[in-house]
């Protein structure tokens, strides 16, 4: 069995996307979107349609972070999640989330439908499932939620899977598409409408002024009556959404199969393993997804991606691996996600994060919600996902854990003293090391150039664990990456790591 030497994100690698210069001069436009992801994108759309003047920019290349190392279930079945809905929310609001999710499904289908898009779309039913007999009261809970909130499913204990399971829940006429090829032709109509994007363009403050003003790295600004910050983790950040927010990753590998295989399915009990298949020069892919583990606290990265191949090998006889990647997912302190003002102070910078890897559906809600806040208009769930919400329960509990955790990893990194110095680091290899007996890190790319870094995250001091299948530094308290060189790939951090001198 053999793996993918570098990550490779399927829908990248599939899709060219269009491209589009900086920003370079200053602007001034009705909506500023920040992100050039699904959320930003559907919402420059949805506001363009109706004649508002809307600029995007994106840091990097539009789809090329989370959208683009998505699994792309298009599905209202979030884990197991309308039972703890109606206990810590009430029966109104888990309606309120399946129905929101289930508009965003419908949304999404009508779109491709309306355009004729190529995007490999297909309705799937989805399943969650268990193998363990211990864990049929999670699934029996769940499916009790279902009933009392009307979705549309039912209870199996046999799926079309090769192994035996002791029980599922579905959910019907759900979905699965190619993101890409979909988000290409939706730029496209945004643009049509009058839309103006804008990549490799980093927002770095926003002056909360009458009228806000984005200002960006290389100096350019745009002078807006509202932002929209759809940028994973918020640039912006002055509710303390990084006490608020944890980052998770979760790997994928795409499998050449032999056969399609019928659903979406995902499974109830640890280790979490999701599948679904598509695609690809008429021959089906399975897509293994699962391992999911807080940022930088993670085993040997590339284990992750074994141990889905070898689920694969054992369950599906499957072991020629086309594509594997890895996607980060923000968690709110109460599994939903917080879009609106992203403080009620200010009520025209608006925010959208914490879609805990569900986002296909949540970004599409999100989409119309930010549309209808800053064009003033009613929207029947703009409380249940309003960022000001604290329910004690689970909120503060979860809170005290993360704080917990935090501290941890923030007095493990320091304690932490590494013997090992840049001389050391063979070609292709990375990893913490002395310099001047300090903590640093080291890398030596394949031709032999070495890269040492100060670890120190320059978001809130945490010292950086190295991802050795990302190559890239990553921050165990809140979820900030680097690459090896330094620069920013996930914040909440907005400055690069300070570059070392190497003892060769």
């Amino acid at each position: 069995m053999s793996l993918p030497k570098l990550s490779q994100s399927y829908w990248l690698q599939t899709t060219t996307l269009p491209s589009f210069p900086s920003l370079t001069q200053p602007i001034e436009t009705d909506v500023a979107i920040i992100g050039g992801g699904i959320t930003g994108i559907t919402t420059a759309y949805l506001l363009a349609k109706q004649g508002v003047r809307v600029a995007v920019i994106e840091a990097n290349r539009l789809c090329h972070g989370t959208t683009g190392h998505t699994t792309a279930k298009i599905t209202a079945q979030h884990d197991l999640i309308y039972h703890e809905l109606i206990a810590h929310f009430g029966e109104d609001s888990a309606r309120q989330y399946y129905e929101a999710n289930s508009e965003a499904i419908q949304f999404i289908l009508q779109t491709i439908k309306e355009n004729d898009m190529h995007c490999d779309v297909s309705l799937e039913d989805a399943y969650i499932y268990t193998t363990e007999e211990t864990q049929l009261y999670k699934l029996e809970a769940e499916w009790k939620a279902y009933e009392t909130i009307g979705i549309d499913g039912a209870y199996v204990d046999q799926l079309s899977l090769p192994f035996s399971v002791q029980g599922a829940i579905m959910m019907r006429n759900q979905a699965q598409f190619h993101p890409l090829h979909y988000l290409k032709t939706l730029v496209e109509l945004a643009v049509k409408h009058g839309a103006s994007f804008y990549e490799q363009t980093v927002a770095q403050h926003i002056e909360t002024s009458t009228r806000p003003v984005v200002q960006t790295k290389n100096g350019a600004t745009i002078t807006c009556d509202t932002v929209v910050i759809c940028t994973h983790f918020p640039f912006f950040d002055p509710a303390f959404y990084f006490a608020r927010l944890h980052a998770e990753r979760s790997y994928v590998i795409a499998v050449e199969s032999h056969e399609r295989l019928q659903g979406m399915y995902l499974s109830a009990n640890e280790p979490k393993r999701s599948l679904r298949y598509t695609m690809i020069d008429g021959k089906p892919l399975l897509f293994v997804g699962g391992e999911s583990h807080k940022v930088g606290q993670g085993t040997n990265m590339i284990r992750h991606y074994e141990a889905l191949q070898s689920f694969s090998k054992h369950i599906f006889g499957l072991s020629d691996v086309q594509y594997r990647w890895s996607a980060q997912d923000l968690v709110t302190l109460d599994n939903l996600p917080y879009i609106g003002p992203i403080r009620t102070s200010l009520p025209h910078i608006l925010v959208a994060t914490g879609y805990r890897k569900w986002g296909m559906t949540t970004s599409t809600v999100a989409a119309h919600l930010l549309a209808d806040l800053a064009l003033q208009k009613e929207n029947r769930y703009a409380q249940l996902f309003a960022p000001s919400r604290f329910v004690a329960d689970p909120s503060l509990n979860h809170l005290l854990t993360e704080g917990i955790d935090v501290a941890k990893h923030f007095l493990i990194g320091k304690l932490e003293y590494a013997l090992r110095t840049p001389r050391d680091i063979s070609p292709g290899e990375g990893a913490v090391v002395n310099v001047d007996g300090k903590r640093a890190g080291a890398y030596r790319d394949e031709q032999g150039r070495l890269y040492v870094v100060d670890t120190t995250c320059t978001h809130m001091g945490c010292e950086l664990e190295w991802n050795n299948s990302e190559r890239s530094w990553d921050c165990p308290c809140h979820g900030s990456r680097f690459s090896f060189s330094g620069k920013v790939l996930e914040g909440p951090a907005t400055e690069p790591l300070r570059q070392l001198e190497g003892d060769e």
